[in-house]
């Protein structure tokens, strides 16, 4: 769903992403990211809550997030990296409870590359590269 579209049914005033710190690219990407994980593994047939819950936390959690967005640093842009980089080098005000802080600070380096393709209205290219992250990653 398109941040514009959203904007239509609950009108505010549109901001320049430009101005959104990591951590707040972050705070929209992990929901973004955590919505496309879901969509996929309930794809995968109906099941328990319990076992979509299991399965969806096998990717939406630090370590595969990680994973993930190392895997895909060949295919991102230069603008792209440079978004991945400011998430990466965040500081957080707390620590990941079942992750190093290396991988904590991956994980939110690809929330925040989520979180601004989400606000850039870049769906497909967002979709490409948590497909071809968790391909290359070993998630597929």
């Amino acid at each position: 769903m398109e941040e514009s579209l959203i904007l239509r049914y609950f009108p505010a005033q549109k901001q320049d992403i430009r101005s959104y710190s990591p951590l707040a690219l972050a705070f929209i990407g992990d929901a973004v990211f955590s919505l496309v994980i879901r969509a996929i593994v309930l794809a995968g047939g109906n099941r328990p809550p319990e076992k979509l819950h299991r399965e969806t936390s096998r990717y939406v959690c630090a370590g595969a997030q990680a994973a993930i967005g190392r895997a895909l640093q060949s295919l991102l842009t230069e603008e792209e990296r440079s978004v991945y980089r400011r998430g990466r080098n965040a500081n957080p005000n707390h620590k990941a409870k079942n992750a190093t802080e290396e991988e904590y600070m991956e994980a939110t380096a690809l929330e925040a590359l989520c979180g601004w393709l989400y606000l850039k209205e870049e769906q497909e290219r967002l979709l490409e590269l948590i497909r071809e992250g968790m391909r290359l990653g070993g998630y597929l």
